[in-house]
């Protein structure tokens, strides 16, 4: 894909990787790299389909009648339209934080952008292999998008990152399914525009309900629609990034106009994005990496938290809203730290178990969890490390410093490693024997012949 000229628009470049993006062959380790995430995200869906999100956006979709079965419900035995559908199922993505994330673009891609794969697969009919193309080419399409405004910033002027560019990339993926040309893909990006929203006051909300739409939901609702309207012969703007009255006016400040742009077909954003190995809020990764390592390394120490004085934890400064003291399980920081010490262990049911934020041990040890900002730790992002420190009553420290945490592009998951975590999580809803088939199915994703087989084995018995 040659590279724009300075004065040149980025949409013609944008524009011709969406359109012909299902005739182009992935490299082997992005095929690779995109079954990971793929199935990671359909086990969040999963078990977010039994979680306070999950219901409320199924109780959201029976309100609105019989409709046409175009699409299926994960975890459950429902249908409905693709537009619907993509949305509950992206909601269920980010009924919680178990979902992957791409730190540069400060977005989580999977739970907009795969419930719009979905959707629209099993809606026109396509194979395996189509869908990890257009799922790869919604993580480029997402991930740039957001970087292109200064992801950072852009959260700090009060956008939501992780709603605008799963908003662009879960379009481009449902447009590449529905079949847009080139010309179409303009038209498409351009009600995707007209869609993108955000605040990022979603750091506010207790019960992770208007969270899971804002990361996932709508997205993917508004990326299918976006589909749907074009490919049914809606027109429109054919280039909302420049021109009068253009997107990065609206949005931007000092934008990177160009970066939605580069080194598409070369460099893939599902390369660079991370997937959990605890399902807790990213920035707890780390610090949970180095006290898994800490409790390794010193298997006496869970039986001594009662001699610990203090527990100091460091993570980069902009993480610390995030994380600090929250009132969900699975974003506080210091609960965590105090439950996997107590437990000597850290899982799905103990992240999501609000009774034991009123454990008397959980909290006296949790009292003694001090959490700062780093400024060095800082200079380190989007790299998200941690360091824990230990002092003991008797004097003696511990320290350790995680640099990569594990599931990230610099310290990857093993194939093994991903099962153990997505049957965890689908088992409780689809058993254990049919959650350990849909892990053999994805890692053969390329070679299914219909969608609508693997929608099946992802519903209830």
């Amino acid at each position: 894909m040659s590279e724009l000229e300075p004065s040149a628009s980025v949409m013609p470049v944008i524009a011709e990787y969406i359109g012909t993006a299902m005739t182009k062959e992935l490299p082997l380790e992005v095929l690779e790299k995109t079954k990971f995430h793929f199935l990671d995200t359909v086990a969040s869906m999963v078990s977010g389909s039994r979680m306070l999100a999950g219901e409320r956006a199924i109780g959201f979709l029976q309100a609105q009648g019989p409709s046409a079965p175009q699409s299926s419900v994960l975890g459950t035995r429902l249908k409905g339209t693709a537009i619907n559908v993509a949305m509950v199922n992206g909601m269920f993505g980010h009924a919680d934080e178990t979902d992957d994330s791409h730190a540069e673009s400060l977005t989580h891609p999977g739970c907009g952008i795969v419930a719009s794969v979905l959707a629209c697969a099993e809606l026109y009919q396509r194979r395996g292999l189509d869908m990890l193309k257009a799922m790869a080419l919604g993580y480029d399409v997402c991930c740039r998008l957001t970087k292109s405004l200064h992801a950072y910033q852009f959260r700090v002027d009060g956008h939501s990152s992780h709603t605008f560019g799963p908003n662009f990339g879960a379009a481009a993926a449902a447009g590449a399914l529905a079949g847009v040309n080139a010309r179409q893909a303009r038209y498409l990006l351009s009600y995707a525009a007209q869609q993108a929203s955000g605040v990022a006051c979603w750091m506010r909300d207790k019960d992770h309900i208007e969270k899971a739409f804002d990361f996932g939901g709508m997205p993917a609702r508004n990326g299918v629609s976006a589909a749907l309207m074009v490919i049914h012969g809606f027109t429109g703007v054919e280039d909302v990034f420049s021109g009068e009255r253009n997107f990065y006016d609206a949005y931007g400040v000092d934008p990177l106009r160009h970066a939605l742009g580069e080194a598409l077909g070369s460099r893939y954003e599902i390369m660079r994005t991370s997937i959990k190995r605890w399902t807790v809020g990213s920035p707890i990764q780390a610090p949970l990496d180095s006290l898994d390592t800490l409790m390794l390394e010193h298997p006496s120490l869970t039986a001594q938290w009662d001699r610990i004085k203090a527990i100091r934890v460091q993570i980069a400064n902009e993480s610390l809203s995030i994380v600090n003291n929250r009132e969900m399980p699975e974003i506080c920081l210091q609960h965590l730290l105090a439950l996997m010490l107590l437990d000597r262990e850290m899982n799905f049911e103990l992240a999501h178990d609000r009774t034991r934020m009123l454990d008397p041990r959980v909290l006296q040890l949790r009292s003694l969890i001090h959490l700062s900002g780093s400024d060095e730790l800082s200079k380190e992002m989007p790299t998200r490390q941690g360091i824990v420190e230990i002092e003991f009553l008797s004097g003696e420290r511990l320290l350790h410093h995680t640099k990569d945490v594990k599931g990230t592009p610099d310290n990857p998951m093993t194939r093994q490693e991903l099962d153990r975590k997505c049957i965890q999580l689908m088992a409780p809803v689809l058993g254990q024997d049919r959650s350990a088939e849909i892990c053999h199915e994805v890692w053969c994703l390329e070679h299914l012949k219909e969608a609508s087989t693997l929608a099946q084995l992802l519903q209830t018995p």
